[in-house]
């Protein structure tokens, strides 16, 4: 479904935002009409992303996890999007894109053992179409536009979907990301979870564009407005713009409304710069995951019991991965060099097999 006409440009400065799934439940038209069994996996990924997120904060306050970036409030962003990808095409994550992650494939173990310092934890697995995680803001958008323009060079029919927050917006990656973009008609597409504060900044500071969405004009290139708690919604836009990207007619930027539940990171304290009201409001309002279980249950495919059952369930699973992540071995000097690298350089080599020298004779 094309959901631009030739009113593009004013849909955008006028703000419009794109949404299906209402919060009691009722879809409107543009309701991609998907299998049950693909609905139910998108819901049990929603809430598996929310057990896993609520499970890191607390092994986080045990003292058992490092610094942490929540994702709870933009589910929706990140299964929409995920299952819109097709099997060939790639991921290019920011730090809170955990739920997209195993949504692709990415283990959960594998993740806990990330946010923990394991760096063997980093390692995707083969098979799986996705990227380590960035930490620097806005950095993986470069990477995504390199990657996707070496589709383009080599004639394969992938896309890339990068995703970022409203705060990368400001920096100058974002800038040159899409505008190289634009300039080489990549097969991009950059989603923004647009959470409403970029640590303790909120959007009015950060931009005096009425939307970011609208910052596509300037790059010559599509954008769009979603409503980012409504999981059909971003699969809908993501899908058309994966397949207009793979069709050769260049990249798109999605600006996803959602808001994040708990702090920007760990290390953030948000009853500083936002009211506890205003969280329990949207919660109550907006929550994603009830709003697609309403519409679960509209469809007839959803109930008490199943939810009841899922929850427990989900909760076994998430326990399970935080303690195999918590019992796996820590890297070896080798892993941390062979990690980095295809193959390992030889003056790396020379130093890991001296380095391992002078343990040994220490230990003696």
């Amino acid at each position: 479904m094309d959901m631009i006409d030739d009113k593009h440009l004013f849909r955008l400065i006028a703000g419009e935002t794109f949404h299906i799934v209402e919060q009691d439940g009722t879809a409107s038209e543009a309701d991609p009409g998907l299998p049950p069994d693909t609905l139910l996996e998108m819901y049990r990924m929603m809430v598996q992303a929310r057990a896993f997120d609520e499970k890191a904060l607390k092994l986080q306050r045990m003292g058992k996890m490092g610094t942490y970036a929540p994702l709870s409030g933009q589910e929706a962003v990140q299964i929409g999007s995920a299952f819109a990808l097709g099997e060939e095409d790639w991921m290019v994550p920011s730090y809170r894109e955990a739920g997209a992650m195993m949504a692709r494939g990415v283990p959960m173990k594998l993740q806990y053992m990330m946010w923990m310092g394991n760096d063997l934890g980093n390692r995707i697995p083969d098979g799986v179409n996705c990227l380590p995680i960035s930490i620097p803001v806005g950095s993986q958008m470069l990477h995504a536009t390199g990657f996707a323009w070496a589709a383009k060079m080599r004639k394969e029919k992938y896309a890339v979907i990068c995703y970022f927050g409203d705060g990368a917006t400001s920096r100058g990656d974002f800038h040159e990301s899409l505008n190289f973009a634009g300039v080489f008609q990549v097969p991009a597409v950059f989603v923004c979870s647009n959470n409403g504060y970029a640590i303790s900044t909120p959007v009015k500071d950060q931009t005096h564009a009425d939307t970011l969405a609208q910052k596509a004009v300037a790059y010559g290139i599509r954008g769009y407005r979603v409503d980012g708690m409504d999981a059909l919604a971003m699969y809908v836009i993501v899908k058309e713009a994966l397949e207009r990207a793979k069709k050769g007619e260049g990249p798109t930027l999605i600006e996803a409304l959602c808001y994040r539940y708990g702090p920007h990171t760990t290390a953030d304290n948000p009853d500083l710069y936002r009211q506890k009201e205003e969280v329990e409001k949207i919660k109550r309002e907006r929550d994603p995951i009830a709003r697609f279980r309403n519409y679960l249950v509209k469809k007839g495919l959803w109930d008490d019991a199943k939810e009841k059952s899922l929850l427990e369930e989900i909760d076994g699973l998430v326990d399970a991965a935080a303690k195999e992540a918590e019992q796996s071995p820590p890297p070896t000097l080798e892993d941390l060099a062979r990690n980095v690298f295809a193959r390992i350089p030889e003056y790396l080599a020379e130093e890991v097999e001296y380095y391992k020298k002078v343990q040994g004779g220490a230990r003696q």
